[in-house]
Order: structure tokens, then sequence, then C-alpha cells
């Protein structure tokens, strides 16, 4: 991975980084393409209308269905879902979390039973790097161990401790590897926890930025936290992080949560929520969110976003996405995703141009602007 800042406005950063399937610009925004598809597009619709230089895909998920054996054969991620561009995978720690009803961290590990067939599997920082190799991410996460918020001090202590133990071994085994010609095109990143309190982050930040990461990652927040906590906890743990190398900010969020976190010197986002929302009705838009479903928009023939240049709004009306919705056409999924994920790319475009420019500041105040009129 060749990493490069480009350009600074105070303490927002505009990055070059190069993988070895694109060139990813940032701040950059990844659409989250869980099972290896990003839901209601195809392959074109990513790469070719919404320009996307980098998706995320999930290590549990791909491990349980089809196997990440399989992907192997069928030519890893790129080959098997034709998206050539690069692949970030995350680890399995956020579904132990989110699927702890069928999940137990334990010290050397996570045992789990397969949302699917209720199969018994065990995660470990080995199996987690032999997974994503056989996927061929560009770039891989480590496992970590995420705690819910709020949670004890005894258990966000024992978070941090799991994490950079499971860290350690995961980048020895990784370099490895790499040594012996396995992943030599791939890159790893760790990840900050300590939940938001700052000593427990600086801990955490210290010992992980001390090891041969590619990358490092804030996870463990959009958890349950209030919102100005998840931002001081960013502002905090940044200072801590190196600077000549990306700054990942896991599962964040809303527009207005990404604004905040480039202020605060992160590059790289991803979220499920452009997407989910889309499914659900909720567009955003350069004034706020729309709920497409709403009556007043019955009769409406105004684009969703008079100033968006995305694909659905150069072409339909609200009042046709709003007839699509209520009756529950396929077709509305797409148009929908399309604008919300052009919107959060675009999002990142323009924020990347203001720092270049050395006017961020100038840039989010026009962004609140909007929103309030």
């Amino acid at each position: 991975m060749d990493f490069k800042i480009d350009a600074t406005s105070k303490n927002a950063r505009a990055c070059t980084i190069k993988t070895a399937h694109s060139t990813i610009k940032t701040p950059v925004f990844m659409p989250v393409g869980t099972l290896g598809s990003i839901k209601a597009l195809d392959m074109q619709d990513v790469l070719e209308t919404l320009g996307a230089d980098i998706i995320l895909a999930n290590t549990y998920h791909m491990y349980l269905r089809p196997g990440d054996k399989t992907v192997a054969k069928m030519g890893k991620l790129h080959g098997f879902t034709t998206f050539f561009k690069s692949f970030l995978t995350d680890s399995g720690g956020f579904q132990a979390f989110s699927l702890s009803d069928i999940s137990k961290p334990k010290a050397d590990g996570i045992e789990f039973r397969s949302h699917i067939d209720g199969s018994k599997h065990f995660f470990t920082p080995k199996k987690v790097i032999d997974i994503q190799n056989n996927l061929g991410s560009d770039i891989m996460m480590v496992l970590d161990d995420l705690v819910a918020l709020p949670a004890s001090q005894e258990r966000i202590k024992l978070s941090i401790e799991r994490t950079t133990e499971w860290a350690r071994e995961s980048i020895e085994y990784f370099r490895q590897k790499q040594e012996s010609g396995i992943g030599v095109e791939q890159n790893i990143f760790a990840i900050i926890q300590g939940g938001t309190d700052k000593s427990f982050r600086e801990k955490s930040a210290k010992e992980l930025c001390e090891l041969d990461f590619d990358g490092f990652a804030i996870g463990g927040l959009s958890v349950g936290e209030l919102n100005n906590e998840m931002y001081d906890t960013v502002e905090h743990t940044t200072q801590f992080m190196p600077k000549e190398k990306p700054r990942y900010l896991m599962g964040v969020g809303t527009p207005e949560d990404l604004i905040e976190n480039i202020d605060r010197g992160i590059d790289m986002f991803d979220c499920v929520m452009p997407t989910r929302n889309a499914r659900n009705g909720t567009l955003f838009t350069s004034f706020g969110k729309l709920n497409i479903k709403g009556a007043s928009f019955k009769e409406d023939k105004t684009p969703i976003d008079p100033e968006c240049r995305c694909l659905t709004c150069q072409r339909y009306s609200r009042a046709y996405l709003n007839h699509l919705f209520r009756s529950r056409e396929i077709t509305y999924f797409r148009l929908a995703t399309l604008h919300n994920l052009h919107y959060y790319l675009n999002l990142m475009r323009e924020a990347r141009e203001a720092i270049l420019e050395d006017r961020y500041d100038e840039f989010k105040s026009e962004f609140y602007k909007k929103r309030e009129a």
C-alpha cells in the first residue's frame, strides 16, 4: 500500500491510498457489500454509475456462505464479484457484538453459532487472517473484542487487553504468511478500542500503533453512546495515531457524522445507513433527510434533490419514487440506493476539494446552513 497526504485543512486530511487494485482518494466512504454485493445494485452500477473505488465485504458472512474456500476457487472477491477495484473486509468482531445472542468472546477468540443453520464455529486471530487471505481483500481487519456501550470499566479493560493481544498474534502471523508468498498484495489494519474512556483509548492506540500495521481503525463507536461522546473520543484518539498511515472510523454513520469526523482527521468511513435507509424510504439530500413515502410527494414533479446529479435525480420525480415505494416495486430499491450512495460519495468528493483548497471550515459551515434553511 502506498499512502500520501495530499493536503490538510487544519485537522482535515486529503490523502491518496494506492492498493493493488485501485487508487483511493480520501476522505472516502466505502459502500457496504456484506455478502459481496451491495443490496439492489449490480457491479456495473457500483463501478460505472457510482464510481466507487473501494467497497466493504463481510468476513463472517462470506465465511458462512458461500465459504471463503469457494470464493478463493472462484477468483477471490475480485473475480467472484467482478468488482475489480479495492475490497476491505472486516474481521467478524462486529458480528460477535451484533449477534451476541449466538456468540461468545473468549480469551483466544470468538465462539459463535451460524445464524443460517446453527452450526458451531470458532474465530481465532489466525483463522480470521486465513479466511481473509482466501477472500483476497486489499485491506483486512484484525479480530477485535468489541463491547456495547455503556459498559463497565472492567469489561472495557478486558476488551482492550484482548484486542491488543489478538492484534500482536495477527500481525506476526500475517507477516509470516507474506514472507512465504501468501497475501503479499494484501494490507492489514488494527482496531483501536476503549469505549469512550479517554485513558483506555490512549492505552489501546499507543499499544497498537507501535506494531507494524498498514493502517489503523477506531472501532467500538456508534454502538450506543451520544454523538458528542463519539466526536470527543475520535478527537482524543487521533492524536495518538500515526499521521503517515490511513485512519478509518468503523461503522459511522450519518452525513453529519462524516463531516464532523473528517474535521477530526479521519480518512475512511463505512456504514449500512445509506443503503438500508434507502430501502426503508429515507433519502439523503443537501438539505437533510426526506421520507419519500409521505403523501405530500404523490404529485411532486421535482427530483429528490434539485442539487443532485445522480441518475435517479436526473431522470425521475419524487412522485414516481413515491409511487414505486408504495407499490413495493423492485425498481424503487435500485433507484433509491443509487441516489443515497451517490449523495455520500459526492459529499466525500466535495469535502476533499474543500481540503485541497484549504477551506474545510467554510465547507462545513455551508453544509449545516443548507440543513437549517
